[in-house]
């Protein structure tokens, strides 16, 4: 079989080489070789897509790489992985379109940005435990890069606290993962054999559980370990804040499912109940700090606390129900959900970015009757927002529906209190589509100038995409149901 995985994973990294051995490219020429190299990726990702899966980890290719101890390169996919694969390649597309403006040090900017795609891509791949602690590495050299060279006045302290934040917080994964291998019998890296068989039992399997949770509670981020998010945020520039809450966080939600809920099963399922309450705080913890920032970007990356908290709360769910039926809801609302945000937040980034380059401002105070001067902006933003606030018939609507349902099987009460947090999420959006973008134009903002080119053409697609998620749904579903109906 031709190695499509391969190739797709590492079209990016030779892209970067590319790049790295021009030293005098200009940046006309180092955006055209990333866009290039990403929209050749996004056609790879299709394709792995058109494969598809028959719900095991499907398109396996595998080379041996430390045999003494058992450690190889081994890539596939399965109906989790799959349409996160499909996200951040579209994800990562959008964003070096949108960063074509940058002139500065472009080179170095775009050749991060396609060492970034393919540790993210590598990570979602990854069948082997070691392989993919390699590449979740490797994330946080290119991000933090990102936000350090090309972000905002406090570029520097965000860069810092993020990968200082994320590198403690992945170390617990490293002695989980050697917990896995000693645990395993015989002993081995392969995360197949770990899923079919889960090695660990009581305390050794319940310390593996927390130390996997520690690591991907901080890159989901789960309250109270989220304080590096909204700085990060805030500071970096637009590409880099897409990609960061489109598919960094994702790092953190798919290693919940592909390793504590499937490689500590018991562990997760004693640990539920209070995995379940604390998800259910971080997502109404998360609406309420959005609802006091007035800072467009800040009060967004806030809402990204909230809406993990849900696919947390589902996969706790699905760890803790025995219904076979319910815990395929629970975990395929999770997945759609992380595919959903991944559009929606990306898209709402992106628009901001663009308020920000026109006014040097994102102080909802500041505006007011932008709908008048920007219709494309300002509409684009209403329907982005009205997505994320779960409006019926976009995006994040049947992903958090279906989250609910499964976590009402199984935790009432949590579920009851946590829909509280869709109301404040509803309350915060209509807030600053009002203060911003209705009302009386000020004389200030009349010559704005709306949408370009440029921005369109990395926006729009992100739009469809919110649209269609919300009244088809089952274009991923089916593809995720495939595999989580076949959990044990």
């Amino acid at each position: 079989m031709f190695p499509l995985v391969s190739l797709t994973l590492f079209l990016p990294l030779a892209g970067a080489a590319v790049l790295v051995a021009l030293p005098n490219a200009s940046a006309r020429t180092s955006h055209t070789v990333g866009l290039l190299t990403s929209a050749l990726t996004l056609f790879g990702a299709i394709g792995i897509w058109l494969r598809g899966t028959d719900g095991s980890f499907s398109q396996v290719e595998e080379v041996s790489w430390i045999p003494s101890l058992g450690v190889a390169y081994r890539v596939g996919v399965d109906g989790i992985s799959l349409p996160l694969v499909l996200l951040t390649a579209l994800l990562f597309v959008v964003s070096l379109v949108y960063s074509v403006r940058i002139e500065e040090r472009a080179r170095s900017y775009v050749a991060l940005f396609l060492l970034l795609e393919t540790a993210c891509l590598g990570a979602f791949v990854a069948l082997d435990l070691v392989l993919f602690y390699v590449f979740f590495e490797v994330t946080l050299v290119g991000m933090y890069f990102i936000i350090a060279g090309w972000g905002y006045a406090e570029r520097q302290r965000a860069a810092l606290t993020f990968f200082l934040y994320t590198l403690l917080g992945s170390l617990p994964l490293l002695l989980a993962i050697i917990a896995l291998y000693l645990g395993s019998e015989p002993r081995t890296f392969d995360m197949r054999a770990v899923i079919a068989a889960p090695p660990l039992a009581g305390v050794t399997a319940m310390l593996t559980f927390l130390a996997m949770f520690v690591a991907f509670a901080v890159k989901t981020p789960v309250f109270p370990v989220h304080t590096w998010l909204p700085l990060a945020h805030t500071e970096a520039p637009t590409a880099g804040s897409v990609v960061l809450a489109g598919v960094l966080l994702k790092l953190g939600t798919y290693g919940l499912v592909r390793f504590s809920f499937q490689m500590t099963p018991d562990a997760f399922r004693a640990a539920a109940p209070f995995v379940a309450v604390l998800a259910a705080f971080s997502a109404l913890y998360g609406a309420l700090a959005a609802l006091a920032q007035t800072d467009l970007k800040r009060m967004i990356a806030y809402t990204s606390v909230n809406h993990m908290g849900y696919v947390v709360l589902g996969v706790a769910a699905a760890a803790a129900v025995t219904d076979a039926q319910a815990r395929a809801l629970a975990i395929d609302g999770a997945v759609l959900q992380m595919v959903s945000h991944g559009v929606v937040t990306g898209v709402l980034f992106l628009l901001v970015g663009s308020l920000q380059d026109r006014a040097h401002t994102r102080e909802m105070g500041e505006f007011g009757g932008l709908l008048r001067a920007t219709p494309l902006l300002g509409w684009g933003f209403v329907l982005a927002a009205f997505a994320s606030l779960g409006l019926p018939g976009l995006a994040h609507f049947p992903a958090e529906f279906q989250i609910f349902l499964g976590v009402f099987e199984v935790y009432p009460v949590v579920a009851a209190l946590t829909v509280v947090g869709i109301v404040i999420t509803a309350g915060l959006y209509l807030r600053a589509i009002q203060a911003a973008f209705l009302g009386t134009l000020s004389d200030r903002w009349k010559g704005m100038p709306d949408l370009g080119r440029r921005e369109v053409w990395s926006i729009a697609p992100l739009l469809v995409l919110t649209i269609l998620l919300g009244i088809a749904p089952l274009l991923v579903l089916d593809v995720v149901h495939r595999t989580a109906s076949a959990l044990p």
